[in-house]
């Protein structure tokens, strides 16, 4: 997938003008969000330090010819009998060692992300979406028919999320068109029009369950919203 940036004010128009002409059709009300990243993922580097020590204590525990050649080449060469308070702390000075390492090297951002498990960054988007979709659109309108379309870039991962009208009428499933036509938009880098696809695609199902009425006014920003 192309690397996506900020949006481009272009792009938020394009994004802002579908959300206009979907919801010509219905009453449902669409609210689009995009962010640069749903977490900062600040204890990945924290699990991966650990698993390093403990890596380190294992080698130390099954290879003890391995970590005194380390000692020997350390200081030149010298051999020394260690007592088994001066062993055990060059043994926690080398997990420090490690720790401290492997804490530093992961905590790069890029690299801290692509370190981080592919369940948990889902887990995490989701979270992200439906506290968004708790105070952007839950509950806002007169009909309870808001949805919310939630894009995080850093993790490359979208949701849907709607209000229970619309969830007792659609299935989480019936999202997988709009999800398929934003990702491939996506994977050109083309953020703002994947988000347009997916507004057309989720208008499209409103307006056939929940179709324009006379009298309903528009309760929610059609605006693309950036975090």
């Amino acid at each position: 997938m192309a690397k996506l940036e900020s949006v481009s004010p272009d792009e938020h128009c394009i994004v802002t003008a579908a959300v206009g002409e979907a919801e010509k059709l219905t009453d449902g009300e669409i609210v689009t969000v995009i962010a640069q990243h749903s977490d900062d993922y600040r204890e990945t580097p924290i699990y991966w330090a650990v698993a390093a020590m403990f890596l380190a204590l294992a080698c130390v525990a099954v290879f003890p010819e391995w970590f005194e050649g380390l000692l020997s080449f350390a200081t030149g060469g010298w051999q020394h009998v260690y007592t088994p308070s001066e062993y055990l702390t060059l043994v926690m000075l080398l997990l420090a060692a490690k720790f401290a390492a492997v804490h530093l090297i992961v905590a790069w951002k890029p690299l801290r992300l692509a370190l981080t498990p592919s369940g948990i960054k889902q887990a995490r988007v989701r979270a992200r979406a439906v506290n968004l979709f708790r105070v952007s659109a839950e509950k806002r309108t007169r009909g309870l028919t808001g949805v919310l379309i939630y894009l995080s870039m850093a993790e490359h991962r979208a949701e849907i999320v709607a209000d229970s009208a619309i969830a007792a009428k659609v299935s989480p499933d019936v999202w997988g068109e709009a999800m398929a036509d934003m990702i491939k938009e996506l994977r050109a880098g083309r953020a703002g029009e994947g988000m347009a696809a997916a507004v057309r695609d989720v208008g499209k199902v409103l307006a056939e369950h929940f179709p324009k009425s006379d009298d309903n006014p528009n309760e929610l920003p059609d605006r693309l919203i950036e975090l």
